[in-house]
């Protein structure tokens, strides 16, 4: 595929009795969005987002205009990988221990200057690919910080009961924008690059005028001189804490086994013989089905039980990533990729609840690092080990033992976590 993905985070069933809701019911009914600043917090995040995916696409283009050279691409990963591995530790102490709003303005309004300035080299002819890598890498360094500051901003804005309800409503959009942008994307880049950057620089200002107009409400924070205890306190916090630690270790391990998504190509390629219009649905599925399910459970969060619902939801993840794997048709495929972003969507509400409810104010920076660097890890590992195991045994094979291996961790965890399987619910979850 010829562009990288840039964000990092970049991920069932209907109301029963009710069939599923449509997106408009979900906005209107739900009360949760006249919580002050959740507009705006969701609009931040969500047109920042949007930027990115663009972005992405932009500059995955350009490059490989540039350069004609598939190692050209694998380097726009590293250069936006590196710096993010880099800081991700530090920025956890620094979000913990300053202004979050503020952090995450600077990091939008520097998003926003290398948008332009890129826009700028493009529209003048001397762009360069080391310009390229240097935009990447400033992109990456920046959401190191932005990412671990924007996530503490959801649970001071919304109470616990309806945190899970605002996650969902968040996953909503953010799967909408995981469809869009890229589709969007392409066309502006029809347009020329400058059109794409511009549009990025522009939905970067919006994203960080959203993000002034938040008024949040964080306790008093005592100061920590920045030390290795300091920086690398959200892994001892996760070492006490065996329920949030499983939830994102098997979120982990589930999402590098059954990395099915990374050869997609090659399944409507080869497998399916569907063609780009093809390849198209496969790659929409499983935010069309994340989407879904995040309506629905904007409109009923889960009541109770929600850690084996998570583990069901993971296994579930497995099984469509099988059925994926041994599909010959395409109707089928999509349905199993559809079930494969909803079953992901469960999982992902019951680690958010955990992760932000589950973790003192004081850690909530530091903590949010570790999930971000887990979470982002897993994605970009996972296409690796399915791209790798494919080329060793083929890619039918790479696929349907990505999901057994993810079925096997769903059990494994069961017996080395009973504390999340116990996990009840989710607005019952504090930071004691």
């Amino acid at each position: 595929m010829p562009y990288v993905t840039l964000g990092p985070d970049m991920r069932r069933q209907g109301a029963v009795g009710q069939g599923a809701p449509t997106f408009r019911e979900i906005m209107s009914a739900s009360s949760v969005l006249k919580q002050p600043g959740l507009i705006a917090y969701l609009i931040s995040r969500n047109v920042s987002a949007f930027a990115s995916q663009v972005q992405a696409v932009t500059v995955g283009w350009q490059i490989y205009a540039l350069t004609h050279s598939a190692a050209a691409l694998g380097f726009v990963g590293l250069a936006q990988f590196a710096p993010m591995m880099a800081l991700v530790f530090p920025a956890g102490h620094v979000v913990d221990q300053h202004d979050r709003r503020r952090i995450v303005i600077f990091c939008q309004f520097i998003e926003m200057c290398a948008a332009f300035a890129i826009m700028t080299a493009t529209w003048t002819g001397a762009l360069a690919p080391w310009g390229i890598y240097a935009l990447v890498a400033v992109f990456g360094a920046c959401r190191a910080f932005e990412m671990p500051a924007q996530q503490t901003f959801l649970p001071s804005l919304v109470s616990a009961s309806d945190f899970p309800r605002a996650s969902a409503i968040s996953s909503s959009l953010f799967q909408v924008v995981s469809i869009v942008g890229p589709s969007l994307g392409g066309v502006l880049y029809g347009l020329g690059p400058a059109v794409c950057y511009l549009v990025c620089g522009s939905a970067f200002a919006i994203a960080m005028l959203s993000t002034t107009r938040l008024q949040l409400r964080f306790p008093a924070r005592a100061r920590q001189p920045l030390s290795l205890v300091s920086v690398f306190g959200g892994i001892n916090f996760l070492r006490r804490k065996p329920a949030m630690l499983g939830a994102i270790s098997m979120d982990l391990f589930a999402v590098l086994l059954g990395g099915a998504t990374a050869l997609l190509p090659l399944y409507a390629d080869n497998i399916l013989h569907a063609g780009p219009f093809g390849l198209g649905l496969l790659r929409a599925a499983p935010a069309l089905g994340a989407v879904m399910m995040a309506a629905a459970m904007a409109r009923h969060p889960l009541k109770r039980n929600a850690g084996r619902i998570m583990f069901l939801s993971v296994a579930i993840f497995g099984v469509a990533t099988i059925a994926f794997g041994l599909s010959r048709s395409v109707p089928l495929s999509v349905v199993a990729l559809m079930v494969l972003g909803a079953a992901d969507v469960i999982s992902m509400v019951v680690r958010d609840a955990l992760v932000q409810l589950g973790t003192p104010d004081e850690m909530r920076g530091r903590v949010s690092a570790v999930n971000m660097l887990f979470i982002g890890s897993s994605n970009q590992l996972g296409e690796f080990e399915s791209g790798m195991l494919a080329s060793a045994v083929g890619a039918v094979p790479a696929v349907v033992i990505g999901g057994v291996g993810t079925l096997v961790v769903t059990v494994l965890w069961m017996r080395w976590f009973p504390q999340l399987a116990a996990l009840d619910r989710l607005d019952t979850i504090t930071a004691d």
